[in-house]
């Protein structure tokens, strides 16, 4: 199998690479009461990556072929689908009291993995994708902010990821292997087994409970207190049983949550869970959220600025200012935080692309050209990225050039496992470009790339 159709065949494994257009209007409302959206953000991922990447290598797997999800759910949940796909919920993330109890769960999920537990169900994936309209947000969590729904950054496509995490439906001998693999990943990678067993232990409770009242994810992980003590025995004969986090990661933990509260709780939440009288940086940034979604625009602009007085070379307080004022109808005034966060983060694509939206919604000379530029950067650093080869379908439409621009929609739909679409815009895109150049021969690979996978493609 070719590298582009084993790289189809995995997303469409994956969850739902359907793409329907979402109400940004409705699905807003959905994030804001606590629905499901998936959600991308370059801070966050940034450090779960920091947390996942030694695991992923000492379990045998190459960090850059696992696929995180982030699904804007309060529900504690956590799964794998479709190989190398981990989903992560935000109420399972903002749960954890320390990192290691993190890494611990992302752990015993790569567990799963490694392990091909879901090898089976990976075939049945296709039948279990129409239940959920889940929003591909691109931003920092946008769709949740938003006052207006309508001018949330990225709301496009869907992806029906919760149908993925139903699948992941465990037996109890699974699970002890699972722990087990942990526990030996932890230690190979000189860290403690201890937050996975104290995350489990703090949830005990969850088996007295009836299937309705527990928690999704130990609906589908089986726990039992045998379970628990087995693990807990095995991590404390561990050398690095008592290792301590380290302050670093202890304080991007509390930011990461705090980043989450602010954006997927309601404000009222977030001033109690961070009151004024908590100065603390991680409180600052949850308030400066909630001010914003408690339209108390003025009020949020001056603690990003302070906070961006204290850390100026933070690209993330960079890009939430502008994503604040983009949405809030300043999209001039948003050019200059995007382009700052660009160039303290240049390799870092999830900024780069509403930077390039930016670009493309300012209307002054050169304006579309810098915004291809910005873009194709972009794409050349993260490919499966469907919202900035849509912009760049649109930056390349308007400069008159048709065969770059279906050749970026026909990128779009691969990357979102479309591949009737993709076949059908690389087919265009083929007439249109110069014989023998890249943007030709890339063209034919997404052809026969879709063609090789349609044909694979299990048949209801």
């Amino acid at each position: 199998m070719s590298r582009h159709a084993a790289k189809a065949k995995r997303l469409l494994a994956a969850a739902a690479l359907a793409a329907l257009l979402v109400s940004p209007q409705g699905d807003g409302a959905q994030a804001q009461g606590g629905g499901g959206s998936i959600i991308t953000d370059a801070e966050i991922e940034n450090i779960l990556r920091e947390y996942t990447d030694p695991i992923f290598r000492t379990a045998g797997l190459a960090p850059e072929d696992v696929k995180i999800y982030i699904a804007g759910d309060k529900d504690l949940n956590a799964g794998v689908a479709g190989g190398q796909n981990m989903l992560l919920n935000t109420g399972l993330i903002i749960r954890t009291k320390n990192p290691n109890e993190l890494i611990g769960v992302i752990a015993h999920e790569t567990g799963h993995m490694a392990l091909a537990h879901l090898a089976r169900r990976d075939e049945a994936m296709p039948a279990a994708l129409a239940t959920r309209m889940i929003t591909y947000g691109l931003g920092v969590l946008a769709a949740v902010a938003a006052p207006d729904p309508r001018a949330a950054v990225g709301l496009f496509y869907s992806a029906d990821y919760f149908a993925a995490l139903q699948l992941a439906s465990y037996t109890r001998v699974q699970e002890s292997a699972a722990d087990q693999a942990a526990a030996k990943y932890l230690e190979a990678s000189g860290q403690s087994g201890r937050g996975l067993a104290d995350f489990f232990e703090n949830l005990r409770s969850q088996e007295v409970f009836s299937e309705a009242r527990r928690y999704a994810y130990f609906r589908s992980h089986p726990l039992s207190g045998d379970r628990i003590d087995r693990l807990t025995a095995k991590v404390q004969a561990g050398a690095h049983y008592n290792k301590p986090d380290s302050p670093e990661l202890i304080e991007k933990h509390k930011i990461m949550v705090a980043k989450l509260r602010g954006f997927m709780n309601f404000p009222v939440q977030t001033f109690q869970e961070y009151p004024d009288t908590d100065q603390s940086y991680p409180a600052r940034y949850a308030r400066a959220i909630a001010y914003y979604k408690n339209s108390e625009i003025d009020r949020s602009f001056k603690e990003i600025d302070l906070l961006i007085a204290e850390s100026p070379k933070n690209p993330y307080l960079h890009e939430l200012k502008a994503q604040f004022l983009f949405e809030s109808g300043k999209v001039a005034e948003s050019e200059a935080p995007y382009r700052r966060s660009v160039e303290l983060a240049p390799n870092e694509p999830l900024l780069r692309t509403p930077f390039g939206q930016t670009l493309l919604a300012i209307n002054r000379e050169g304006a579309v050209d810098e915004a291809i530029t910005v873009l194709e950067k972009g794409v050349a650093l993260e490919r499966d990225n469907p919202m900035a080869w849509r912009l760049l379908a649109e930056a390349y439409e308007r400069k008159g050039d048709a065969g770059m621009a279906r050749l970026a929609v026909a990128e779009q739909n691969f990357a979102l496992g479309q591949l009737p679409s993709a076949r059908q815009f690389g087919i265009r895109a083929r007439e249109l470009l110069a014989e023998g150049t890249p943007q030709y021969r890339r063209a034919i690979d997404i052809i026969n790339a879709s063609e090789t996978s349609l044909m694979r493609r299990p048949r209801s």
